[in-house]
């Protein structure tokens, strides 16, 4: 009886890991890509803004670089000549909802406004792309990109530079962690913040972004995340986060 009892509990246990493998190679977030060669992809949040965005651009033309944006439909629809601008310098622009609310605390409907909504404002140049707000994301969130066609690209390198952080600490913290086929995450504008004071000012940010791809510039290639996914297999991760 035992030995049948001990049988039941790993049938069971087997099962529960193969639905879990199942479940992330259907609805897996790709985080990073895995990859011997030296490449990443440096991915922009929450613009275009009127201020920083072209700055960026000045950075990235400099160091041969190619980045991906993810656009605030909001701020897309207000900046069309930005949008333009990106895709027209060989940058991937991706959806970062309509006006950035946390898609876990929304109503499906709504979830798929948010997602149709910024790509209208982002069209033509859009991809199917999809970077959820704060990277708040609930199975039916992933369900609802699922059904829109869209891919899921959160993140495995963070420069924190929504916090208030000199150039230098940001520097460091982004050359210690990338490493070949890394997604790293920056933001171009902080559209919406859960910080009681908000780093908005992206001085120390594009200082740091310049001193990354100065220094790493003869390691790594910086390349777009469509780019990036042609050099290897994306590693997904059951990627559910509410708060």
């Amino acid at each position: 009886m035992k030995n049948f009892v001990r049988l039941r509990i790993n049938d069971v246990r087997m099962v529960k890991r193969l639905f879990a493998a199942v479940l992330q190679k259907a609805m897996g977030t790709i985080t990073h890509v895995a990859t011997q060669d030296p490449v990443a992809a440096l991915t922009f949040d929450d613009g275009p803004h009127p201020r920083y965005t072209p700055r960026i651009l000045q950075i990235l033309e400099k160091h041969q670089a190619r980045a991906t944006f993810f656009m605030v439909g909001e701020a897309a629809q207000k900046q069309q000549e930005l949008v333009r601008l990106v895709a027209q310098a060989g940058h991937a622009i991706g959806n970062h909802s309509w006006d950035h609310p946390s898609l876990s605390s929304i109503c499906g409907r709504d979830r798929r406004r948010q997602i149709n909504d910024c790509a209208n404002a982002t069209a033509p140049y859009g991809q199917r792309l999809f970077r959820p707000p704060w990277g708040h994301q609930s199975i039916a969130s992933r369900l609802d990109a699922l059904r829109l066609g869209y891919q899921v690209v959160t993140w495995n390198v963070v420069a924190e530079d929504w916090l208030d952080h000199d150039a230098d600490h940001m520097a460091k913290r982004l050359m210690g962690a990338i490493t070949p086929g890394s997604i790293v995450l920056l933001h171009e504008a902080i559209y919406r913040s859960r910080f009681a004071v908000p780093q908005y000012d992206r001085e120390s940010m594009l200082e740091a972004l310049n001193t990354v791809l100065t220094r790493l510039g003869d390691r790594f290639r910086f390349i777009t995340v469509p780019d990036i996914l042609r050099h290897g297999r994306p590693v997904l991760r059951n990627w559910y986060r509410t708060n």
